[in-house]
C-alpha cells in the first residue's frame, strides 16, 4: 500500500509539475478537513501528520498558550467592534482600524495558560501545546468526498502557483508558443502545461495565426489572479523590438549602446532611438552591423518587419528631424508648453515625410513624444495628414 500511495504521488507531482512534498501537504490538509467533519469539534485546530511510507497517520489539536484574559470582557469589545464597523460601513465611510493593543482570544488557535497547565504540566506563554486525537473509526462517505474536495483545490492552487512563479520571472522575454485555436478575436497560444490569450489589441493587425504553428510572442505582464496565473502576451508590443535587439546586438546588451524609445506598428514598421556616451562608437552602425547582417537578423526574427534607426538627441528640433527619416526637414517650431512641433518640409518630399497612410510621421510622434503637424516650404499648411499625436505604444 505504501509503495502504491508514493508511486500515485510521484506521478500527480511529475504531471503538474509541483514537488512531492506539496502533494504531501494536500493529502494531510485533506486528511485533516475529513477528520473535522466526522470526528472533530469547533474550536479544534486540527493538523495532520501522514506519512506516505507506513499509509498511517497521527492527528493533533495544536494551539499557542496565551495569558489569562477576562472573555467577558473580549466579548464586549469584540462587539463594540463590530457596531462601530458596521455604523461606518453604513454611512458609507471606511471602518475605523482595529485596536492592535486590545486583548483578543482566539479559541481555535490559542489555550490560556491556566488551561494548558491542566492539561500538560511544565508549560509557559508562547509555547504550543499538542494535544493528541484519536480516529475512533473509519471515515465516512462525506467525509472522504470532503478529502476529495480539498485535494483537488490543493494540488489546484499549488500547479498556478508554480506556473505563476515560473512566468513571472519571464516578463518582457520572448517565448516560443503554437497556436491552437481561435475564440472569436483571441488566439489562444499553448506553452505546454499553460495556455494564454492573445488579444486582438496584441495582435498584428492583419495577422492570421494558423493552429499548430509556432510563434513568438513578449510577455508583457503576469498576476496572479482568483482563477491563477494571468499572462498577457503580445505579438505587437513595442518592447519585442527591443528585446530583439538586446539579444541580437552586443553592444545593445552590455549597455555601450542604449535604445532610448521605440515606437512600432507590429508586422509592417518599428522606429528605434538610439544614442551612445561612447567615444568612438556608432551606435546606429553598431545596429546595423556589416553588409546589414545585424539588422537583417532583427528583421527576420520579426518576421520581416521593416526598421528604422535614428539617432537619439536631447535636442527636440534634432531628434524630430531624425525621426522624420528619411525625409528632408527645413524648419520646425516648436511649442514647448503644449509640445506641438509644427514642420516644414520641401513640396517633394511631403508624401515622403508623411509615408504611407501617415505612417512615417505617426511613428516620429509616437517615437518623439510631440504631436507632429507636417507643412510644404511655400507656407502652406495642408489639412491632411491632421497634427499627429504621439501615444502610449513608444516604449521610452
Amino acid at each position: 500500500m505504501s509503495s502504491a500511495i508514493m508511486a500515485a504521488m510521484k506521478q500527480i507531482a511529475d504531471e503538474k509539475g509541483i514537488k512531492v512534498e506539496t502533494v504531501l501537504d494536500a493529502i494531510e490538509q485533506a486528511l485533516a478537513a475529513a477528520f473535522r467533519k466526522d470526528f472533530g469539534t469547533k474550536n479544534q485546530n486540527i493538523v495532520v501528520n501522514f506519512d506516505a511510507e507506513t499509509g498511517g497517520m497521527k492527528v493533533w489539536d495544536i494551539k499557542t498558550i496565551v495569558p489569562d484574559a477576562d472573555l467577558e470582557e473580549i466579548q464586549r469589545l469584540d462587539e463594540e467592534e463590530a457596531r462601530l464597523r458596521d455604523e461606518a460601513l453604513g454611512r458609507g465611510e471606511e471602518p475605523p482600524a482595529e485596536d492592535p493593543n486590545r486583548p483578543r482570544f482566539n479559541p481555535k488557535t490559542e489555550i490560556m495558560i491556566t488551561e494548558a497547565k491542566k492539561l500538560q504540566g511544565g508549560v509557559s506563554i508562547g509555547d504550543e501545546l499538542k494535544l493528541p486525537l484519536e480516529i475512533t473509526t473509519d471515515f465516512g462517505r462525506m467525509a472522504a468526498m470532503t478529502a476529495k474536495q480539498v485535494i483537488t483545490q490543493k494540488l489546484r492552487e499549488a500547479e498556478r502557483l508554480m506556473i505563476y512563479e515560473e512566468y513571472k520571472d519571464k516578463v518582457g522575454e520572448i517565448l516560443m508558443g503554437t497556436v491552437q485555436r481561435r475564440e472569436g478575436r483571441n488566439f489562444l497560444i499553448d506553452f505546454g502545461r499553460f495556455s494564454v490569450i492573445l488579444p486582438p489589441e496584441e495582435q498584428i493587425i492583419g495577422e492570421f495565426l494558423r493552429p499548430g504553428a509556432r510563434v513568438k510572442v513578449f510577455v508583457v505582464s503576469c498576476n496572479l489572479g482568483n482563477r491563477g496565473p494571468e499572462v498577457v502576451v503580445s505579438r505587437a508590443h513595442p518592447n519585442m523590438v527591443r528585446t530583439v535587439f538586446e539579444q541580437e546586438i552586443p553592444e545593445v546588451q552590455n549597455g555601450t549602446v542604449q535604445i532610448k524609445a521605440v515606437a512600432r506598428e507590429g508586422g509592417s514598421r518599428s522606429k528605434v532611438a538610439v544614442f551612445t556616451t561612447e567615444e568612438g562608437v556608432d551606435p546606429i552602425g553598431a545596429c546595423i552591423g556589416q553588409r546589414g547582417t545585424r539588422i537583417q537578423t532583427v528583421i527576420a526574427e520579426l518576421g520581416g518587419e521593416k526598421i528604422d534607426i535614428i539617432l537619439w538627441n536631447e535636442d527636440p528640433k534634432q531628434f524630430i528631424t531624425n525621426a522624420l527619416s528619411p525625409a528632408h526637414v527645413v524648419a520646425i517650431e516648436l511649442n514647448e508648453e503644449q509640445k506641438v512641433a509644427l514642420v516644414t518640409v520641401p513640396a517633394d518630399q511631403f508624401s515622403l515625410a508623411i509615408g504611407k497612410g501617415g505612417q512615417n510621421v505617426r511613428l516620429a510622434a509616437k517615437l518623439t513624444g510631440w504631436t507632429i503637424t507636417v507643412q510644404q516650404a511655400e507656407g502652406v499648411e495642408v489639412s491632411e495628414p491632421e497634427a499627429i499625436e504621439p501615444t502610449e505604444e513608444s516604449a521610452e
